[in-house]
């Protein structure tokens, strides 16, 4: 059944393409509107800013602190690979 269209949404194509690639719906509405304000792919959205180290040099209590800045629920008990996939997938 397709998703209730949004009337924030600025590329509903888009989102919907990255909700069936497997994406949260809030990463899939961040990604679609941040290419469509930007005017481009949703590719090429994610290389705009710094770079950051990755979660895998990050201790479990700085994982743990990330996952709660982000609104993340039941991290607590995750390992640390289950929190690092957590938080991409965010």
């Amino acid at each position: 059944m397709p998703a209730k269209k949004n009337a924030s949404l600025k590329n509903p194509d888009m989102y919907e393409d990255l909700r069936e690639d497997g994406a949260s719906k809030e990463k899939a509405a961040r990604i679609s509107n941040a290419a469509a304000q930007k005017g481009r792919s949703k590719s090429s959205v994610g290389r705009k800013g710094g770079e950051s180290g990755s979660y895998e040099d990050w201790k479990v209590d700085d994982l743990r602190k990330r996952a709660k800045e982000l609104g993340l629920t039941n991290y607590s008990g995750k390992n640390k690979s289950e929190l690092v996939k957590a938080l991409r997938n965010h």
